[in-house]
């Protein structure tokens, strides 16, 4: 499949508390959230008395058009979830939020990211006794909790937490309580929001980017810190820093790609973030080109920036079909090797005879940088010129984003300019790992404190990957302190 030349999205959550209809404005975060997940996606609810919940295989619209189904879901209160499987098969058992009742009641809970030692954890918690329904390790937060020895859910939480490790944010909600949680270093994102009522009430709204306030109307508040808690209820919003502070690593990729162009990041506009990084390429690896075209539509924004930068027009000469979700799977070998165009067709008119500059985010196995590069070629292009807005991707992520193995990487096995031959470009050039840095008003690369996670560009892991190391020490440690 086509998808399959890209990084997967991680997930997207929201949460919602004290707002009319929560279940509606939920699938509207959620759809505003679907580009960060769209294999499945589910909404739980509360309405003073009991839960409510829905689970479905595809996207949010398909899902939530149903009267029925969000007549279904009554309450103020709401958490929801988009999923892409980034550990776990693709079944309505693995589908978030996860619920569960406890004795201190229920608890439904949805969770973006990996944890590096849940299969660690997880034979240690199955060796107790603990009986898992589901593949994912979102699972391991919900049975960690159950075995806590704590007697309320804030308590049990954080004696959760503290036993995990990994990436991740997370929504909860319980009977009382709309609970977020971000990882010590802050690589996933999360971000809280206010909203206010006709009657004048104030609600509050937990969401992955601030894309999903702008379309429930609801005003940001802050990022959510890393390595913080926050409890909301009636009585507003009540912040716990239960971890050690540390430097945040936030996840670089976010503004070369995941995050929507929309969106503001720990500050930071992910629209003029990719548009200064197009700057910074286009100083650091110039072209002698006519022309400037986006592979739409991830590149757009570093495509502009480039043309600006370099005086080069600025034009559409690649055509997106946007009536075209995840590419299917084809019969045959033949028909498959024509899935890019069922994607992106090229806008002869504005190609043919021109040497084109080609800017993408990035660039996984190469397999659509190849077909892309043949399809500019084949209307006409005199020369085809390769820009790439992240540096070369040299290491497989662990930390909630679907990467292929090391070996799979293009750039983990070929030279810069045995890449430009594989995907028959006259040319191929990556932002610099300190012109990013600096795109992002950063001086540059601080290698001793660097101010994100770049691993895929560096294997410069910041989070302990004890599932792939699998020490025994530290496995025995793990048991020792689940008994």
């Amino acid at each position: 499949m086509i998808d399959d030349d890209k990084f997967h999205e991680e997930c997207g959550v929201f949460g919602a508390w004290n707002v009319p209809d929560a279940a509606a404005i939920t699938a509207l975060g959620l759809h505003a959230l679907q580009h960060r997940g769209q294999e499945a996606t589910g909404i739980v609810t509360h309405d003073g008395v009991r839960f409510h919940s829905h689970k479905g295989m595809g996207l949010v619209g398909d899902n939530y058009g149903d009267a029925k189904v969000m007549a279904a879901l009554p309450g103020s209160r709401a958490i929801g979830h988009n999923r892409y499987a980034t550990t776990g098969e693709t079944v309505l058992r693995n589908v978030q939020p996860l619920f569960a009742e406890f004795e201190f009641g229920g608890l439904a809970v949805g969770h973006n990211g990996n944890l590096t030692n849940a299969h660690t954890v997880r034979r240690a918690l199955t060796r107790r006794g603990c009986l898992f329904q589901s593949t994912m390790d979102s699972e391991v937060f919900v049975h960690l909790i159950a075995i806590s020895l704590y007697s309320n859910v804030v308590d049990r939480l954080i004696d959760a937490v503290k036993q995990v490790i990994g990436a991740y944010s997370l929504v909860a909600l319980t009977q009382d309580l709309l609970i977020g949680v971000r990882d010590p270093l802050g690589v996933r994102p999360l971000i809280l929001g206010k909203t206010k009522g006709a009657d004048g009430k104030v609600g509050w709204v937990l969401a992955s980017e601030t894309c999903a306030l702008d379309i429930v109307g609801a005003d940001f508040v802050r990022d959510v810190e890393p390595g913080e808690i926050v409890l909301i209820d009636d009585r507003g919003v009540e912040s716990i820093k239960p971890f050690t502070p540390a430097p945040p690593r936030f996840c670089v990729f976010e503004y070369i790609y995941f995050a929507r162009p929309d969106s503001v990041m720990e500050g930071v506009s992910v629209y003029n973030a990719r548009k200064n990084i197009g700057r910074v390429l286009a100083n650091e690896a110039p072209a002698e080109a006519d022309i400037v075209v986006p592979v739409p539509d991830s590149g757009v924004p570093a495509a502009m920036g480039f043309s600006e930068a370099s005086g080069l027009a600025f034009e559409l000469g690649i055509i997106r079909n946007h009536y075209v979700g995840r590419t299917f799977i084809e019969p045959t070998d033949q028909i498959r090797h024509l899935g890019v165009r069922l994607k992106h067709s090229a806008n002869r008119a504005m190609i043919e005879g021109k040497r084109v500059v080609l800017v993408d985010d990035s660039i996984v196995r190469g397999t659509t940088s190849q077909k892309i590069v043949a399809m500019v070629r084949a209307a006409g292009a005199k020369e085809v010129h390769m820009r790439i807005a992240g540096p070369p991707t040299t290491h497989s992520c662990f930390y909630g984003i679907d990467t292929p193995e090391r070996g799979k990487l293009l750039a983990a096995r070929n030279s810069v300019a045995e890449m430009a031959k594989l995907i028959g470009a006259d040319s191929l050039a990556f932002i610099s790992l300190d012109g990013l840095y600096r795109a992002l008003g950063k001086p540059g690369r601080d290698a001793k404190a660097p101010a994100f996670c770049d691993a895929c560009f560096t294997g410069d892991y910041p989070i302990e990957l004890t599932d792939q190391a699998e020490p025994r020490e530290s496995q025995m440690s793990l048991l020792a302190e689940l008994r």
